[in-house]
């Protein structure tokens, strides 16, 4: 599995880069395809940017979060700051109220930039990390044999976990696809979270514990990630099924049928070059949070004080 590959690449990754050798941040490039909040402007809700860069000058009343692509702040942002395979600069004038984390990228803050909570760097890991969420193309093309039946391989794998996972849980799946459906960018927010929490507590057990106690810590860290992005995924392919039935068909599907017309069309758009794998990263992330979110459909706080 992928998650398996990650916690191989952290048990490979070097320590993390030490404090004080910090390299420079170069601005975010005046490109007219990064997303954009001008000065004098608000975001009530979550800002994310997927492939591109990201340039807060304005008020986020939310959390900013970039995949593949580097952010620049001179505003506020009230939420944390999470990037990961780029850069996050912070102007003078930047206001931060959560964290800053930034993996396979460096944090650079100005004099007189304020942030409330922590920063978390990893520069030297892999900026390959997107491509190891869905498996490595080992070199190969997309159209080469290999790598197409290595793809409907790992649908037929998906279409038994649906089988099994209604079979056993509906209820919770269907409960989690509902959190799918209601705030999808909520969901790809705390899953790229997620993500990264589960990463850097790789790299902590990989770099600061020994290898009879650090592995199998590891080993549990990527069971849990590997876990929750099943639960996420089946969750995912069923709300999308549904919402296509919805709007398509004008008709309510049974779920079963409505989770494997979205692994049909989830799987059609695999074999696409590139889009196959920022959708599927996008819906992994979005699974991944809708689990955690939800408690793999329970609803129940993660942790209750006596």
């Amino acid at each position: 599995m992928s998650f398996f590959l990650l916690g191989l690449l952290l048990l490979a990754s070097p320590p993390a880069q030490p404090p004080g050798r910090v390299p420079a941040v170069a601005p975010v490039a005046p490109d007219t395809a990064a997303l954009r909040l001008e000065k004098g402007s608000l975001a009530r809700h979550q800002l994310v940017a997927v492939g591109r860069d990201l340039i807060v000058a304005g008020d986020a009343d939310g959390d900013v979060a970039a995949v593949n692509g580097s952010v620049e702040i001179s505003g506020r942002v009230t939420g944390d700051v999470v990037v990961l395979g780029g850069d996050v600069r912070l102007l003078p004038t930047a206001r931060i109220g959560g964290d800053v984390s930034a993996l396979g990228g460096v944090i650079r803050a100005a004099p007189g930039a304020h942030v409330e909570g922590r920063m978390v760097s990893y520069p030297t890991a892999s900026s390959a990390w997107i491509t190891l969420i869905e498996g490595p193309s080992l070199g190969l093309g997309f159209a080469s044999r290999l790598v197409l039946g290595a793809k409907l391989a790992l649908l037929a794998a998906w279409a038994a976990l649906l089988l099994l996972l209604f079979a056993a849980s509906g209820r919770q799946v269907l409960s989690t696809a509902a959190g799918v459906r209601r705030e999808p960018f909520r969901s790809f927010i705390v899953g790229l979270t997620g993500v990264l929490a589960l990463v850097l507590t790789g790299l902590f057990f990989s770099v600061f514990t020994g290898g009879f106690v650090g592995v199998p810590l590891l080993a549990l860290v990527v069971l849990l990630a590997m876990i929750l992005k099943l639960w996420g995924m089946v969750a995912v392919f069923y709300a999308l099924g549904e919402w296509l039935a919805r709007r398509v068909f004008r008709r309510r599907p049974r779920p079963l049928n409505a989770a494997t017309l979205g692994l049909l069309v989830l799987g059609a758009v695999k074999f696409l070059p590139w889009i196959g794998v920022w959708a599927w990263t996008a819906a992994t992330l979005i699974g991944i949070g809708a689990s955690l979110a939800t408690k793999f459909g329970r609803r129940e706080p993660w942790f209750e004080l006596a």
